[in-house]
């Protein structure tokens, strides 16, 4: 009995310890230049499970416990937008199987995730073609927008069916065919114009963009609103991919100068 006593302190004291730490770093985060929006490409799953000796969807699984945990940093931290890149429109051409996993993931965060999201105040969104998406999975999409549409905390948007080269060619055929019916001006569009027919329309663009499992591209994601942004990049694969390290991109933000073009 007291041997587990020991052992039980020992546990209480290191998440302590751990808790202050956390604690002292939003802390000390919080007091430089926060980005408003991060974007993220969750990158690496399959292969995280592939070096398990795993199949493609536990890796999948795997890297919905990191999407709750690096919520929580980006929330905790006051952060006010967070997109994570969740499924594009390439990701038809993966096996039968894996897709049909992924479709059934907002499901799955939907019954496992709402309580917290609610609590927290956190107003959840899709970036994407939804009419595309099976039944099931539009109808949690949904369910998660309807539960958290007044929530006023951080916006957390998931690209879901997504392509950004797809989102432009869709914005620039309304604004074609308000032209010719005559509802609006060419001379009217501009950038921001334009940037209001995004889906993104009333966030603010992102300023960082962090990408795990060391591939150093954007992938046709956000290719408009991330004209300016700070790109971040580590090989870290997503499931592994930490609060701490989370942090660590919001540090490497705060050092650098954003000059947008200036001297």
């Amino acid at each position: 009995m007291i041997h587990w006593l020991k052992k039980w302190l020992v546990g209480y004291h290191r998440e302590t310890e751990k808790t202050d730490t956390d604690h002292k770093r939003i802390h000390t985060l919080q007091k430089g230049p926060l980005p408003r929006h991060v974007a993220i490409i969750m990158d690496g799953n399959g292969r995280w499970a592939k070096s398990r000796g795993m199949p493609r969807v536990a890796g999948h699984r795997a890297g919905m416990k990191t999407v709750r945990h690096i919520t929580r940093a980006a929330d905790d931290l006051g952060i006010e937008a967070l997109t994570l890149y969740s499924f594009s429109t390439e990701n038809w051409k993966r096996p039968k199987e894996e897709v049909n996993y992924l479709m059934g993931l907002p499901g799955e965060f939907l019954r496992t995730d709402l309580d917290e999201l609610v609590a927290r105040n956190i107003q959840v969104r899709m970036l994407g073609e939804e009419d595309q998406l099976p039944g099931h999975t539009r109808d949690a999409i949904l369910k998660f927008k309807e539960a958290t549409r007044d929530n006023t905390g951080m916006i957390l948007s998931f690209a879901l069916n997504y392509g950004s080269r797809a989102e432009m060619i869709r914005a620039m055929h309304g604004i074609i065919d308000d032209v010719i019916s005559g509802k609006l001006e060419k001379e009217t569009v501009d950038e921001d114009y334009f940037g209001s027919t995004l889906y993104t329309a009333d966030l603010p663009e992102p300023d960082l963009m962090i990408r795990t499992s060391g591939e150093v591209r954007i992938s046709n994601f956000m290719l408009w609103q991330l004209a300016y942004s700070e790109l971040w990049f580590t090989d870290v694969l997503w499931p592994d991919f930490t609060r701490e390290m989370f942090f660590e991109a919001i540090d490497d933000f705060q050092r650098r100068s954003r000059r947008y073009g200036a001297v």
